[in-house]
């Protein structure tokens, strides 16, 4: 999900104003001697100053994809919402409903998988081989077969290359699923516990049957 960053810049026309110090107070005060080396120094702070009061800092509002206060993990995001939007465009040029439907599992495991980590970025050490390898693999692999299907190529090793592939989409995409199980498997035992120190309390206070 985009979101929007801000961050303060600060105005050069005072580093200017400073910089232009130098040579035209050099014109009326010579810097041959320590007290106009000094005087322009003196001079040159104090337009820096008047610069800075009248040129405050701005705010800059840039749009980010991710904003999980880690660059690595949004750098890993934004890669991996990339790959999935990829996929997509090439289950659309895929006439192969079998692998279609494998390819819209891959993706719905993916995206879920993306929004889980957004909110938890700590859980990006998880998805680390599924972002670097699984998913560019896959994006490979069905190009490959688009790329096939485009070209018109027909046979037996085309339909040998299809049958792995169907094969291989659908171990693929229990896998994205499994991942995304895993990811959530530490908030299936929270919640497990809480039920249980609930069920606990409600029959301490006999409020239960």
């Amino acid at each position: 999900m985009s979101k929007w960053q801000e961050k303060q810049v600060r105005p050069v026309l005072p580093l200017y104003l400073a910089a232009l110090v130098w040579p035209v107070g050099a014109l009326v005060f010579p810097p041959y001697t320590l007290g106009n080396l000094a005087l322009l120094a003196v001079l040159s702070a104090a337009a820096y100053l008047l610069g800075r009061r009248f040129c405050p800092m701005r705010v800059v509002r840039t749009q980010v994809p991710y904003a999980t206060g880690s660059e690595d993990v949004d750098a890993m995001l934004t890669g991996i919402a990339a790959n999935l939007d990829a996929l997509h465009a090439l289950n659309e040029a895929i006439p192969d409903t079998q692998l279609s439907r494998a390819m819209d599992r891959m993706e719905k495991a993916g995206r879920s998988i993306v929004s889980v980590v957004e909110g938890a970025p700590d859980k990006a050490r998880q998805i680390d081989r599924f972002a670097r390898y699984y998913l560019p693999e896959v994006v490979k692999l069905m190009s490959a077969y688009v790329n096939l299907e485009k070209n018109g190529v027909r046979g037996d090793n085309a339909d040998q290359i299809v049958r792995e592939l169907r094969r291989n989409a659908e171990t693929t995409a229990t896998a994205f699923e499994n991942q995304l199980d895993v990811l959530y498997s530490a908030e299936a035992m929270d919640i497990s516990t809480d039920i249980e120190v609930l069920d606990s309390i409600l029959k301490s206070q006999n409020l239960t049957k």
